[in-house]
């Protein structure tokens, strides 16, 4: 781990897909997924990111443990560089940096009992008999609220959330330091989308662990998350303590987000309504300079002609031209 206490970091952080039928790659549109992420995750903390569908959540945590390529720009864990890292490298890091994912059912493999499933990191990844791997499976799965005798059943006799405490513990068997949760509960029902969140929080603190947790539900990720971070069409437009961005978000879009959360699952006052025009744009063809200028009832020349940068850092900054809240405020009286 670096002196600041950053277990990952990414520095322009890109991907890249060439989209189109014609056999001359050249000729191919090209689609940013993520387009030059920025941030720090610091050891113990949960870092959650939030964002409209198709914003490039997924892709950006699915590059942040290389499980895909990265197009450019720099990444590193533990102060290792990963970014071109090949397979056979990053192969030892794998079992320090884990993933759950956004579906359970399609995570697990339908042909394979779950004790299978559980067992198969431990056979991959250390030089433990049978019976240290079963009595290792028993505990995973009592950990995370399930029955030692689950673990002959396939996947398909368990409801969702018990597919997904599944997923889970096969996330934390190797008592991983990072965890990228990719919308954990979205496919869930409510309440068990609680019982979910707590045992990920429960988890953390036992453990150790460092998690990213991406979602669009703003209170799923207020109730887990130290920090946040923004993103639009695959940017990162603002990034901060979780309870600032709550109580005082200055982008645009950040507001917007928060202000799209039902009243009584937010218990802070909420900003203006309205801030977001017209339809997201294709990232196909995103706008010139700010991305999000042409949904933004804020935008002036500037924001068209200058891509603002992410200000203040990885840790805490906005990428905005005219941030809520700062003297440069497009809302504040004239001659203030």
């Amino acid at each position: 781990m670096s002196d600041d206490g950053v277990i990952l970091r990414a520095e322009r952080l890109e991907r890249t897909y060439s989209v189109g039928r014609t056999p001359f790659p050249s000729r191919r549109r090209k689609l940013r997924a993520v387009d030059g992420v920025t941030l720090d995750v610091r050891e113990g903390e949960s870092l959650g990111i939030v964002g409209e569908s198709g914003c490039g959540k997924s892709t950006l945590a699915r590059c942040l443990i290389r499980l895909d390529k990265v197009s450019g720009g720099h990444l590193s864990f533990d102060g290792r560089d990963i970014a071109q890292a090949s397979s056979r490298n990053l192969r030892p890091l794998r079992r320090q940096m884990q993933m759950i994912f956004q579906d359970p059912a399609a995570s697990l493999n339908p042909r394979r009992r779950v004790g299978d499933l559980l067992a198969e990191p431990f056979r991959i990844h250390t030089d433990a008999s049978e019976g240290d791997i079963a009595r290792d499976v028993r505990g995973l799965l009592e950990r995370v609220g399930m029955r030692p005798e689950h673990a002959g059943r396939f996947p398909h006799e368990f409801s969702g959330g018990q597919k997904q405490r599944i997923g889970i513990a096969r996330a934390i068997a190797l008592r991983p330091r990072l965890v990228v949760a990719d919308e954990p509960v979205s496919a869930l029902d409510v309440s068990i989308q609680a019982q979910v969140i707590n045992l990920l929080d429960d988890l953390r603190d036992e453990f150790a662990l460092t998690y990213v947790f991406i979602a669009h539900d703003l209170a799923v990720v207020r109730q887990i998350s130290d920090r946040v971070a923004v993103m639009y069409l695959g940017e990162i437009v603002e990034i901060g303590p979780s309870e600032r961005i709550f109580a005082a978000p200055r982008h645009p879009y950040s507001a917007a987000l928060r202000a799209a959360v039902p009243r009584t699952r937010i218990d802070t006052a909420r900003p203006d309504k309205g801030l977001v025009e017209g339809e997201r744009p294709s990232p196909l063809d995103p706008p010139s300079g700010c991305k999000f200028r042409s949904r933004c009832p804020y935008a002036q020349d500037r924001c068209a002609l200058h891509r603002p940068t992410l200000s203040g850092g990885p840790i805490e900054g906005v990428a905005c031209h005219y941030p809520l809240g700062a003297p440069t405020d497009p809302r504040a009286p004239a001659g203030r």
